[in-house]
């Protein structure tokens, strides 16, 4: 495991951002680009990119946005807007992108709001996406949701397990933390929806999403669908917001099956 680190300007800022490349050796074969959850970093991923990546003989990327993992912290007085998750898909991760050489049509793996980002950098730029795989992702803010990162502000605030376990992944917890807390629970985030956005997107999509998923019903993998018939569901029971940990087997399973297809057209 070799961590790398990369200077990026965006929007007027340095940003140092953490990443890790997996299969490098595979030469010039399109990347799987990792992008995870929003309490998540690099290493919040554990083995499964790299189960992933040696299952479809393809190398990966895996990196900790700002303000996660080893990137730069999110200030103290930085307040993300409603359209945090379009900025890092069509500023930050085509800035990456760049600095990284990686011109060619990448696949893209998210979870959560890193599935949503997917989405967004797929439809913002549809010639640079060559698939995708989105794992419990967000299209609109559900009750569900809002009621979960609740409980997890409380849990934040009162419980120092979650916080001793955030900070195991993040130089700054609480830059992670807060960061995504205080704009889910922002009462001008409640009209975030970007169904009608998805239209623009070309490439084959898989989404996968849990039965028991405590931040998402079914209705956001099905309201893709719904925008792009020829996308791929999975729905997993006895499985939670987090497919890789919990039904890891079915989920590189589906990938295998998914990507195979793709390629053949």
């Amino acid at each position: 495991m070799t961590v790398e680190f990369v200077e990026l300007e965006v929007d007027g800022r340095r940003l140092r951002i953490e990443h890790e490349w997996l299969g490098r050796e595979r030469g010039d074969a399109p990347p799987l680009i990792f992008l995870h959850e929003g309490l998540g970093s690099r290493s919040m991923w554990r083995d499964f990119p790299q189960r992933l990546c040696d299952a479809l003989a393809c190398r990966g990327l895996v990196y900790s946005r700002p303000g996660y993992g080893r990137s730069t912290p999110r200030a103290p007085d930085e307040h993300w807007a409603p359209d945090f998750m379009h900025r890092q898909a069509r500023q930050l991760l085509p800035a990456l992108r760049q600095a990284l050489g990686i011109e060619q049509p990448a696949w893209l793996l998210g979870h959560s709001d890193g599935g949503s980002i997917a989405l967004l950098h797929a439809a913002h730029r549809p010639d640079a996406v060559a698939g995708l795989v989105v794992m419990a992702p967000h299209l609109f803010v559900e009750p569900l949701a809002v009621a979960s990162i609740e409980r997890a502000r409380q849990a934040y605030r009162h419980s120092g397990d979650l916080r001793a376990r955030l900070a195991r992944h993040h130089d700054d917890v609480d830059s992670a933390f807060w960061g995504w807390n205080d704009i889910w629970l922002d009462p001008a985030f409640r009209a975030w929806n970007i169904e009608a956005e998805l239209e623009a997107i070309r490439c084959p999509l898989l989404a996968i999403q849990g039965v028991n998923d405590e931040y998402g019903t079914l209705q956001q993998i099905r309201a893709i669908q719904a925008r792009l018939p020829r996308t791929r569901l999975l729905e997993l029971p006895q499985c939670g917001h987090s497919p890789h940990r919990d039904q890891p087997g079915p989920v590189i399973a589906a990938c295998i099956d998914f990507v195979g297809a793709a390629a053949l057209g």
